[in-house]
Formats: C-alpha cells, sequence, structure tokens
C-alpha cells in the first residue's frame, strides 16, 4: 500500500496488483495504521483505490496458510475487524474508487467508504459463503444498510458476482465512470467534500452512521446537542460571514 496526497486529499492505493490487491495478513495492521494516520492528520478527505485495474480480492489466502489454532484465527479476525471499525468510525469523508474486482474483504473495504464510484468493469461479490466463510470486514453491519436486509441477504448467500451495472441499480455504488476518468472524479467528488466544513461534518456522518440504531427522540437529541456545539464554533461564524460577503469560506476545523 502507498499513499499520495493531492493538497488536502489523501489517495491511498493497494500495490499488490499481481494477487489482484488482496490483503495478507499483515496487511490489515497496515491498513488500519494508514487509516488511524489519516484520522490524525490535517488531510480532509480519504480515497481508496487499487493499482492494476482491480480494486481488492479480499484476505489473501493464495499461498498463506491460516492460523493453527482457533484463538490465533480469532486474533487474526480481529485485526480485521479493528481496520473495518477505523475506516468506519474516522470522522472525515472517504471515498473508494473501484475498478474490476471488489470481492470479500474487498467488496466491504468499499462499502465501507462513504461514497463508492466505480468504472463500468467494476464487479462486486460477497464471496465469502462461496469459500467456506461467513462475511466480515463489517458487511454484516454495511450491507443491509445499503441495499436492504432481503437484498444482503441474497447477495451473502449466493456469493454471486454483481455487475456495474446492477451495482449501481441497487445503490451498492453512486455512479459509474469510464476507466480514464475515475481517479479523477474521485478527486472530483472529494474536492466537495474540502469546500464543506471539517466540525459540521463530523457530526453529520456519526448522526447517518447511527441513523438506523436510534428512535425519532433521540435521533432528534442527537441533532439539537450537536447543532448547538456547530453554533458556537469558530467555522459556524466563517460559514455566516461568507454567506453574507458572498465569498468562500476559509475553514479552521474548530
Amino acid at each position: 500500500m502507498h499513499i499520495e496526497d493531492h493538497q488536502s486529499v489523501r489517495m491511498l492505493t493497494l500495490d499488490a496488483p499481481e494477487r489482484m490487491n488482496a490483503i495478507p495478513p499483515e496487511g490489515w495492521d497496515v491498513l488500519h495504521s494508514h487509516i488511524t494516520e489519516f484520522e490524525e492528520s490535517s488531510q480532509r478527505v480519504l480515497v481508496i483505490t487499487g493499482a492494476g485495474g482491480e480494486f481488492c480480492a479480499g484476505a489473501d489466502l493464495s499461498d498463506r496458510p491460516l492460523p493453527s489454532s482457533i484463538a490465533d484465527r480469532n486474533q487474526l479476525m480481529q485485526r480485521v475487524g479493528a481496520a473495518a471499525s477505523a475506516l468506519v468510525r474516522t470522522t472525515k469523508p472517504t471515498i473508494a474508487a473501484v475498478d474490476g474486482i471488489a470481492v470479500g474483504a474487498g467488496m466491504n473495504l468499499a462499502i465501507a467508504c462513504d461514497v463508492v464510484i466505480a468504472t463500468h468493469e467494476a464487479r462486486f461479490s460477497e464471496i465469502f459463503a462461496k469459500r467456506g466463510l461467513t462475511v466480515d470486514f463489517a458487511g454484516t453491519w454495511l450491507l443491509p444498510r445499503m441495499v436492504g436486509l432481503q437484498r444482503a441477504k441474497e447477495l451473502a448467500l449466493s456469493g454471486r458476482m454483481v455487475p456495474a451495472s446492477e451495482a449501481i441499480a441497487i445503490g451498492l455504488c453512486l455512479e459509474l465512470v469510464n476507466k480514464d476518468e475515475l481517479l479523477a472524479r474521485a478527486l472530483e467528488i472529494a474536492r466537495g467534500f474540502v469546500d464543506a466544513a471539517p466540525v459540521a461534518q463530523l457530526f453529520i456522518k456519526q448522526a447517518l452512521n447511527r441513523s438506523f440504531e436510534l428512535s425519532l427522540e433521540e435521533a432528534l437529541s442527537y441533532e439539537g446537542q450537536s447543532q448547538a456545539i456547530c453554533h458556537s464554533s469558530e467555522d459556524a461564524r466563517e460559514g455566516i460571514r461568507a454567506f453574507r460577503e458572498k465569498r468562500p469560506p476559509e475553514w479552521v476545523g474548530r
């Protein structure tokens, strides 16, 4: 994996094209570290993509035996889960730019991002059941929220491959673009996020991620409390000034 910064946008590229960017056991800690570093950095948006015309083939099972004991296998899955949690819970916007395959944990890595854009050649699969495995990398939590429970069950229980045309129809991705437009479009969307206030985005992400778990009353309470905090922020004062002065705001993140 390698990172590259484009002004306020950080791009994380999975870079093992010879293995379709499958992630080896030690790669989950590396992914977790990159996400944590992004969260703690001054970068505003994270774009995740893959090298060599593929996004991610999930966990690398090609020539790597699983740990021998249940305890060791559970420890490995704790590291997978930690990476998934870090990505879902990051307070800043995230974008997956998907070309080629996104299967297994690779599919869930994509849908763990706030926005998924894909090429017309992209293909998605919760392939786990076809490998005798259950869904991981937060897929059981993410997928029903994106496509509904019945569709999530169909996709996960069959493990079938979903072409890009179906993926956009059922809500797995936001839009489809040509291969040569993928990264440029991801950066364009990212810069749109940079134009908005980071403090507001933090509360918006938390509220939307919790929206299926909160009652209406709880959601209204959270909105009221977070809005009161936003009202007192420097960013809110700057946003109002910029609106009145008819100029772009200059956010400070406080």
